[in-house]
């Protein structure tokens, strides 16, 4: 091994001083790396003042023999993105959480306030009330290419200020929240994620935040997933303006089900599949409208539905008390009724 690395760095040696030019298109690997290099330090310099450790209270268990147990305990990370103390994270690091703690990097520990938490989006915003903070500034997650460099900050295992880098993997994925639904324009990154990265930023080469780290594939190795951060902004807003996210509900619970050939046929219908109603909540909007057990819905509010997660995407705050088309498929009939969807309440 030796004497084969001997020869190759004499090799080198004598294309370097042998006078030949090198070729125009001749592209140094060292400056590459050496950029690349500068730019992951650059981006860590900037941002990983503004990534937090956040701790969690679940609240106390039932005593044991007489003696109180200890709290469950829980960790994450998050990101400080404006400078009096909101910190972005993900809901599941901080949901139904009876206490929660912040560590900032230079040896800060603050008690913080939990200000809004979605579960269908995995998000959730927190706030400390500390000096000095830094705020990472929020991209974009509209004009993201696969193959961009994509750097995950956060504390893997409770190891504080962990940096990882890779690429953009992937666009557009869905993944399911805990509440059952549907996450849409997720990123896919082979930045390496482990428990405790979840709720710190994924940033672009320029250090913008374009994505909230929150899950991973177990066993699978580089499949990691993050929130894009449109979504981030939008849903942020949100709950620093109303504590909480707005969504419709008409209290079905359903399945996906194939629709006859011979009713797509009939009616002329442009979706294959639709939504049987396996139950109702009583005095629920669906109820009071009309529809019952055993109707298939194919369309809401003017859109086809082919599946639970259509339905999930129509139901939004706008659609909250206005009168709404729905159309079903009863045994032989096109049924259309008006609906008036409620708010929904998540329920733990």
């Amino acid at each position: 091994m030796n004497q084969e690395f001997e020869f190759l760095s004499v090799a080198n040696s004598s294309f370097e001083h042998s006078g030949e030019a090198l070729p125009a298109d001749f592209i140094d690997d060292g400056d590459i790396f050496d950029s690349y290099s500068r730019t992951v330090v650059s981006v860590c310099d900037a941002v990983s003042p503004s990534v937090v450790k956040i701790e969690v209270e679940t609240g106390r268990p039932p005593a044991r023999n007489g003696r109180p147990a200890r709290n469950p305990t829980g960790s994450g990370s998050g990101f400080v993105f404006t400078p009096d103390g909101f910190i972005m994270t993900n809901s599941h690091v901080v949901h139904n959480a009876a206490k929660i703690n912040v560590a900032t990097p230079n040896g800060g520990y603050f008690r913080a306030d939990l200000v809004g938490d979605d579960p269908d989006t995995d998000l959730a915003v927190i706030r400390i009330n500390a000096p000095s903070l830094k705020a990472t500034p929020l991209g974009s997650s509209g004009n993201l290419r696969v193959g961009q460099l994509a750097i995950a900050i956060g504390n893997p295992y409770g190891f504080q200020s962990t940096v990882t880098a890779g690429v953009v993997s992937a666009l557009g994925r869905s993944l399911r929240a805990n509440s059952g639904r549907l996450i849409d324009d997720v990123i896919q990154t082979d930045a390496a994620l482990n428990p405790g990265n979840s709720g710190g930023p994924l940033l672009n080469s320029k250090g913008e935040v374009i994505g909230v780290n929150t899950a991973t594939i177990l066993p699978a190795q580089g499949l990691c997933f993050a929130i894009a951060v449109d979504t981030a902004k939008f849903v942020a807003g949100r709950l620093i303006r109303d504590g909480r996210i707005r969504r419709s509900y008409i209290g079905i619970a359903g399945q996906n089900v194939p629709i006859p050939r011979q009713f797509v046929r009939f009616f002329d219908l442009s979706n294959k599949n639709g939504v049987l109603i396996v139950s109702m909540d009583e005095n629920s909007p669906a109820r009071r409208a009309g529809l019952r057990e055993g109707d298939t819905i194919i369309e809401f509010a003017g859109e086809k539905v082919e599946g639970i997660d259509d339905l999930h995407r129509l139901l939004i705050d706008e659609r909250v008390e206005t009168i709404q088309k729905v159309i079903v498929l009863r045994r032989t009939e096109r049924l259309e009724f008006e609906i008036v969807p409620l708010e929904r309440e998540f329920v733990n």
